[in-house]
């Protein structure tokens, strides 16, 4: 015969640890007059949390959302309960805490890995990275609050079937394309693989599931296009300038955020006694050394003296990715170029145009890009192929 025991679950706010009118978030296990407390690792406004209901107040989804997690918890603490019971175990509220959160080990939530994932690769990621993180935790929390109607899950709760339906959710999102979705997809699966390091999970959802990317011809500007918009002036400053910057990158290879970056600390003498880029990748923070060719030695000195370069102690002026890439899109316009044109078309136009079409070794246009790998480099090399290829099939037809 199974023991009769008394049992009740109590969710309440610590108003002991208050602070900014935030107190955290406990549940509290009450088993034969026992009890047992665990955090859920939540601060509440004071004023929001309804004491007598033990929920949050209102009609707001969001209010909704987050008592159906709290349903959620009292759900599972429930089950626990039962399952001691069902196994005619000796039921205590420690017993069910340690059962609820998987052998006495903490059961974290998505949310945790997310906040840990930001406090302690602050310092390592840079801040494109961290804004691409961001916009993949702003996916993750719309993906429960639409599909699972609750505001957080369990890691324990993490599945394969939740990786796709996330991924089927992404798909559906406005002008995500598949290697958008494949991003974040793999942000989720790098902070998951992140607490399974950690043991906060016993297993990793992620090991079925193969990301899929389609791989894209790289965009370069021709010879005669880089041409067109080098030969071009400017009356408008702005339009000058993001010209300039543009044609300097397509010379150097370095990216927006590198070019921003520069400093004169950044100009050196190289080996051959001449003008040297020496500098650091903002992407990977692997370091380049590029010799200046003639063009981008041009830029720099035009505008050594600039008043907003001095101030800011940059090489140039600065100016926003976002805007920058609108201007360049006019420019485009203006010299009949008729391609989506950015600022990283610089970068493949440097790898394609000026180098590798010119005879450049491909080990040497390697170490120019800061390409860890030589097989990222390799990318551009099949497009000079495509080009060959395309050159000999014009060259027969003619023939």
């Amino acid at each position: 015969m199974k023991n009769t025991n008394t049992f009740s679950i109590l969710f309440w706010l610590k108003l002991a640890n208050a602070k900014n009118g935030k107190a955290p978030l406990y549940a509290r296990i009450t088993v034969n007059g026992r009890r047992a407390e665990l955090s859920l690792k939540r601060k509440l406004l004071v004023s929001n949390w309804d004491a007598n209901k033990n929920r949050l107040k209102g009609l707001s989804d969001e209010t909704k959302i987050f008592n159906n997690y709290l349903e959620q918890v009292h759900a599972k603490l429930y089950e626990s309960y039962q399952g001691l019971r069902d196994k005619n175990q000796l039921v205590t509220a420690q017993l069910i805490k340690s059962s609820f959160l998987g052998n006495g080990e903490n059961n974290h939530a998505l949310s945790d890995i997310i906040d840990y994932h930001n406090e302690h690769m602050k310092s390592t990621l840079r801040w494109g990275t961290q804004k691409n993180y961001y916009t993949t935790h702003k996916y993750i929390f719309l993906f429960l609050k639409q599909k699972h109607n609750t505001a957080d899950v369990f890691l324990s709760e993490l599945s394969y079937k939740f990786i796709i339906d996330f991924e089927r959710f992404l798909r559906h999102q406005k002008s995500m394309g598949n290697n958008t979705v494949m991003k974040h997809i793999e942000r989720l699966r790098k902070m998951v693989s992140l607490a399974f390091k950690m043991e906060w999970i016993d297993k990793d959802p992620f090991i079925k599931f193969e990301a899929k990317y389609e791989r894209k011809e790289r965009t370069f500007l021709t010879s005669e296009e880089l041409q067109a918009i080098e030969n071009k002036q400017f009356n408008i400053f702005r339009l000058q300038l993001i010209k300039d910057l543009f044609v300097f990158s397509c010379y150097t290879g370095l990216s927006y955020g590198d070019v921003m970056g520069l400093t004169r600390d950044n100009l050196c003498i190289g080996i051959d006694r001449k003008q040297w880029i020496y500098s650091q990748r903002e992407k990977t923070d692997v370091a380049v050394k590029i010799p200046i060719l003639s063009k981008a030695l041009g830029i720099i000195e035009k505008y050594r003296t600039h008043p907003t370069s001095i101030n800011k102690e940059k090489l140039f002026p600065t100016i926003s990715n976002q805007k920058l890439n609108s201007y360049l899109k006019e420019i485009a316009d203006v010299c009949g170029i008729n391609k989506n044109l950015t600022f990283h078309i610089a970068r493949h136009t440097f790898a394609t145009t000026v180098t590798l079409s010119n005879g450049v070794p491909i080990e040497t246009v390697s170490k120019l890009l800061g390409h860890s790998k030589i097989t990222t480099t390799q990318i551009y090399a099949k497009v000079i192929e495509r080009k060959v290829s395309n050159d000999m099939q014009r060259l027969e037809e003619l023939i």
